[in-house]
């Protein structure tokens, strides 16, 4: 009995399926945009947005100007947004914003038009376009809209981003380092590239490791430098070392760091022993 009332349910499943496919399939055929306009709201209200976009790409430019027009841009851009679509949907949402600045879903897409940047944002390691796109428009929505729903969530968004930048660039720097282990231009490339990141990203959860590496170039540099340098170089490498042991006093890289200090003040000791001898 309960196999035959199962195979009843799924054969009238399967056939309300048919009987919506088949309805979908003519409307989508058809010249009148009202039925469109209908089995595309009744599809997005249902969830079903795959179907519902086709229908909204459809019809859009019928309702530009008209009073259903906001509600059907509006509900087309959504669509692409939960297809995942994010590209279309960043597009779609921009041009909602622009048509309909006093729209009540302005706060709305505007958030989910930076979102839609945000879901963009590819691994800290490739081409950060699309990471930058995101917070500019995660900024604006933060900078206009401070007293909306959407704001802790943007405010996350942000920083995450941000921090995926920092990370970039701190692995860029420490690429420098490690090419330049023999090579002194590009130890002078590393020791600039540690010193901008500290400059630029005060609060960055990666400041402690840029002002080690720091230490490192710098320490190389100076090893590896001619005469009339490396005594200015060693020092310079002492104050990395001094910076690093003032802001971060039991940093996780105080062995190393230590190690760095030392070598350095052996080395500077040999100044001071001529300085003496003169």
């Amino acid at each position: 009995m309960f196999l035959k009332m199962r195979s009843i349910l799924l054969f009238c499943c399967a056939a309300a399926l048919l009987v919506s496919c088949s309805e979908y399939q003519k409307v989508l055929k058809e010249t009148d945009v009202k039925a469109k306009y209908d089995m595309a709201e009744k599809l997005y209200e249902e969830g079903d947005y795959k179907r519902a976009v086709r229908l909204f790409e459809q019809i859009a430019p019928q309702y530009v100007g008209k009073p259903q027009g906001e509600r059907v841009m509006f509900f087309f851009a959504d669509s692409y947004f939960k297809n995942e679509e994010y590209y279309l949907a960043g597009y779609q949402f921009e041009r909602f914003i622009k048509s309909y600045p006093r729209s009540d879903k302005i706060q709305e897409a505007s958030f989910l038009g930076a979102k839609s940047y945000y879901m963009l944002s590819p691994r800290y390691s490739l081409d950060q376009t699309e990471t930058d796109k995101a917070l500019l428009k995660l900024q604006t929505f933060i900078n206009n809209y401070s007293e909306s729903e959407f704001f802790e969530e943007a405010n996350t968004m942000a920083r995450e981003l941000t921090t995926k930048k920092e990370k970039k660039e701190i692995e860029i720097a420490k690429q420098f380092n490690k090419l330049g282990e023999f090579n002194l231009p590009v130890l002078i490339s590393a020791i600039t590239a540690f010193d901008n990141f500290i400059t630029d990203n005060p609060g960055s959860i990666y400041r402690e490791e840029a002002m080690f590496y720091r230490i490192e170039s710098a320490t190389r540099l100076a090893l590896n430098s001619t005469l009339d340098k490396k005594q200015e170089r060693l020092e310079d490498a002492l104050e990395s070392y001094n910076t690093l042991m003032r802001y971060f006093p039991e940093t996780e890289f105080k062995k190393k760091a230590d190690d760095y200090a030392e070598t350095i003040r052996e080395e500077l000791s040999a100044y001071d022993t001529a300085s003496l001898s003169k």
